[in-house]
């Protein structure tokens, strides 16, 4: 195990440059909780919960204390529901959705993730009760998260999937629209999901996973940004070589935590997620990280560039400093989360096309963006099948999590609140692609997929 005293010299990057363990994530199998009878089934989901994670707000706290390193959230994943769940004989599974609710809350966890269906092919019976189930489920519980995989490399992308996930967006937007349709920033949709991911709201406990699993999420752009002030004007190679030693010094602090966390709740450790989360609170933005390389404002030429090059170099750093980096590792995008990506769009620098470019480098995708209210659901499908073909083509993670907030147009400032932060609504092509949407099928796996 590392050396508290390996770590002494991070203390000013808790101080004054916003480094935290954004999470500790314990994945969950609910495989033994398989029953036909409803309540048997929440039951046992229910118990298997609270016996598993009964101590992991205690131990979280109680390592954040000891070792001076400020650990955010506490989180859950769990076994896919649509996995789950197949045996019922039920129209919806909303009933689940609230059981884990009321479970997070006994543990004393702030978000639950897997009300999830992976649909990467088809979708069976369980997968679209599931997803028809999202919007009511997101609608009535606060801490629970939902994913559906809807495409991958080796699949190709389910466009049945796509269409029906456009409208359960709407659905979703227009049953939280109380509270700037708040349900969607719970809602993620994936081409290339990974089975370990500890961040939400993509979370789920991948059947590989074994029973459970200690994944630890770090972040620190803010130390990053700080790094890259002491060699401005330095050529790229001297600004790849300060995010890697930083990134070193970043995941040596989750490795710390996710050994600690692993040991005391006898959990087998599984991997540290490196990513470079941001906030949208002062000197914790991704955007920042860029303009310090030497752009105007993020969103103008050169960004996607810049992009790449922190994606990889946090990723070469950190693979050094951990026995096992996973989940999604690099940077993280979304709009609403990052003081510099709101401040971008408000200059005009940053437009929904270049965010699609920059994901083709980035960890994750078009991410907690506010779109306007009349967006129809044939146009949040195409964004996703525009997404999900930059993940498949790509052979990387892509998602989406669009918020169709109801009543608002471009230029609106809407509120989440917490982590979730807050965001200018986004214009978007007024040109459609109804007929696009409604053909269905589904796209083939391309040629990189026969790798056999």
């Amino acid at each position: 195990m590392l050396d508290i005293e390996e770590i002494l010299a991070t203390e000013r990057m808790f101080d004054q440059n916003k480094l935290d363990v954004r999470t500790v994530t314990m994945g969950i199998s609910l495989l033994g909780c398989v029953s036909s009878d409803e309540k048997t089934l929440c039951k046992n989901i229910y118990d298997t919960i609270c016996r598993k994670a009964e101590h992991l707000t205690q131990v979280t706290h109680d390592i954040s204390k000891e070792y001076g390193v400020p650990i955010i959230n506490r989180r859950i994943s769990v076994t896919p529901i649509s996995l789950i769940a197949g045996g019922l004989s039920v129209s919806s599974y909303v009933p689940i959705a609230e059981t884990l609710q009321k479970a997070a809350d006994a543990v004393g966890v702030d978000i639950l993730g897997g009300f999830s269906a992976l649909v990467d092919r088809d979708m069976t019976v369980s997968d679209k009760i599931l997803i028809d189930s999202i919007p009511e489920a997101l609608a009535s519980t606060r801490s629970v998260c939902s994913s559906v995989a809807v495409g991958s490399t080796k699949a190709g992308i389910n466009m049945n999937a796509v269409k029906r996930m456009g409208e359960i967006v709407k659905e979703t937007a227009e049953l939280t629209k109380d509270n700037d349709a708040y349900g969607c920033t719970k809602l993620v949709e994936f081409c290339n999901a990974v089975e370990d991911n500890p961040f939400m709201a993509g979370a789920f406990h991948g059947i590989t996973q074994g029973d459970t699993a200690i994944h630890v999420g770090v972040s620190g752009p803010g130390v990053v940004k700080r790094a890259l002030e002491e060699v401005k004007g330095a050529p790229f190679e001297v600004v790849a070589k300060t995010i890697k030693n930083t990134a070193f010094m970043i995941t040596r602090v989750g490795q710390m935590v996710a050994e600690a966390a692993s040991e005391r709740l006898h959990a087998p450790f599984g991997i540290v997620d490196l990513s470079l989360a941001p906030t949208s609170a002062v000197g914790d933005s991704v955007a920042q990280v860029l303009e310090e390389m030497g752009l105007e404002s993020c969103g103008g030429p050169g960004t996607t560039a810049a992009l790449a090059l922190l994606n990889d170099a946090v990723k070469k750093g950190g693979l050094m400093a951990s026995s096992s980096v996973g989940g999604l590792s690099g940077a993280f995008i979304p709009v609403s989360e990052d003081l510099g990506m709101i401040e971008a769009v408000q200059k005009g620098s940053l437009h929904l096309e270049k965010l699609e470019a920059m994901t083709c480098v980035c960890s994750v995708g078009l991410d907690m963006i506010a779109v306007p209210g009349d967006t129809t659901a044939s146009t949040i499908s195409a964004i996703l099948a525009d997404e999900a073909a930059i993940g498949m083509i790509n052979n990387k993670t892509t998602a989406t999590r669009l918020i169709p907030v109801p009543g608002s147009k471009p230029g609106d400032m809407v509120q989440f609140g917490g982590l979730m932060g807050y965001a200018p609504v986004m214009e978007i092509s007024k040109f459609k692609a109804d007929e696009f949407v409604a053909r269905g099928g589904k796209i083939p796996a391309p040629l990189r997929s026969l790798t056999n």
